[in-house]
């Protein structure tokens, strides 16, 4: 069976030898994955969730306590004071932008202290020029880079200290850069620094692809906000779409006035039969985010034994689901992408190639054969046509699919 999906027979003795090496590790994983499912299950019960919360609304969604209590149970999970979990959300970056226009008035200033944000918000913030910017709105930005993969909190305090800052945006995830993730210490001691200097700075965080990674998340080390996808790590692959924030109540207030309208807020937006999905998916997300952090440590692990440069490295401490690996050559990169394809559930016939996608500004391959359009916590592969042609390699709704997506792509190139 093996042989006949293409996976070859010195890749899968390889893999044998290295699942026996990597047992320890999994098992650490899978210590994670259980305390994030009580964190779950403890926010449910609290809340008690119930068979009419699955009930839908339409038109106006006033009155919808399914969704009313799906934001008390986020919030609960998150240790915010509110949630907005809401299927009008069309991505992660739609949350993000959502939250910056309704926080930030012309005149104030945006600050990323982990270097450029992900592409998607080049043209939200006016990096690259858009009439609907934040920039074209008055809105002032500027950037800190990281230094040695952590923050610069030199930089960051003389800047503070200079001038008032209304916002600072911090990416935990790489995003297309060569930079590591960021964990969740980081991101404590540098929100410490900032309260000190000013604790009116908001502190907003890009928390996708990091849910339950770990053991804490960014509200419980004192960050104001944190924006992710349920299309990502916290739909457990079941969520079709939407996004949340979570944080002050406050802000969570004026996010949803940006959303829906002013005076409607959160009382408004049906459901549309989403509860369900919404609710399995963050039941079920402590377990496939550990599948999906248990392939990228397997596909890191061999992949280095076979000679390639990955980050990070199959026994370092992990902050998202993102693995990357350095091909060298645009040919290597592109079949491994295919190669992941091949070895979908869903359109697995279909060869992806570089293409022009709306919101990067290079070429882009991206190999997803997924059950929900642009779902990251499916197996996935994507990458910008560029040196050193490094391939972004995410998901894995359980590690043994996972795993033989990895074997199937290896055996391609």
């Amino acid at each position: 069976m093996y042989k006949t999906f293409g996976i070859k027979e010195e890749i899968l003795e390889l893999s044998k030898k290295v699942e026996k090496e990597l047992e320890p590790i999994f098992k650490d994983v899978e210590k994670i994955s259980e305390l994030n499912s009580l964190k779950v299950l403890m926010a449910f019960q609290k809340y008690n969730l119930s068979e009419m919360h699955f009930n839908t609304t339409t038109g106006y969604g006033y009155g919808d306590i399914g969704r009313d209590t799906i934001e008390k149970i986020f919030a609960e999970i998150f240790k915010s004071e509110d949630a907005l979990v809401r299927t009008q959300f069309i991505s992660g970056t739609h949350a993000l932008s959502t939250a910056l226009f309704a926080i930030l008035r012309p005149g104030d200033t945006l600050i990323s202290i982990s270097g450029k944000p992900y592409d998607t918000l080049d043209e939200v913030i006016g990096i690259v020029d858009n009439k609907s910017s934040l920039k074209s709105y008055g809105v002032k930005y500027e950037q800190i880079d990281l230094k040695n993969n952590d923050f610069d909190y030199i930089k960051i305090e003389d800047r503070l200290k200079k001038q008032e800052v209304k916002m600072i945006e911090i990416q935990r995830s790489r995003g297309y850069s060569s930079r590591k993730s960021i964990d969740i210490e980081k991101i404590e001691k540098v929100i410490k620094l900032i309260k000190t200097i000013n604790k009116d700075t908001i502190v907003m965080i890009d928390n996708c692809y990091c849910e339950f990674v770990g053991e804490k998340e960014p509200i419980e080390v004192g960050a104001d906000l944190a924006i992710g996808s349920l299309i990502k790590n916290l739909g457990g692959g079941i969520a079709p779409n939407g996004a949340y924030i979570v944080g002050r109540a406050d802000l969570i207030e004026l996010a949803s006035e940006r959303l829906t309208a002013p005076g409607l807020g959160k009382e408004a937006g049906a459901s549309l039969g989403i509860n369900k999905q919404f609710l399995q998916g963050i039941f079920f997300a402590p377990q496939v985010v550990a599948s999906s952090i248990k392939t990228a440590i397997f596909a890191s692990k061999i992949l280095e034994e076979l000679g390639y440069k990955v980050d990070p490295r199959y026994n370092e401490k992990r902050a998202d689901i993102v693995q990357t690996i350095q091909f060298g050559e645009p040919e290597k990169l592109i079949k491994f992408c295919q190669g992941i394809q091949a070895a979908s559930p869903v359109d697995s016939s279909s060869i992806p190639e570089p293409w022009d996608m709306p919101g990067y500004t290079d070429k882009i391959i991206m190999a997803a054969g997924a059950f929900t359009q642009g779902s990251s916590i499916e197996l996935s592969c994507d990458a910008p046509i560029r040196a050193p042609y490094t391939a972004f390699l995410q998901g894995g709704l359980t590690y043994e699919y996972g795993k033989l997506g990895i074997l199937k792509a290896i055996s391609m190139i």
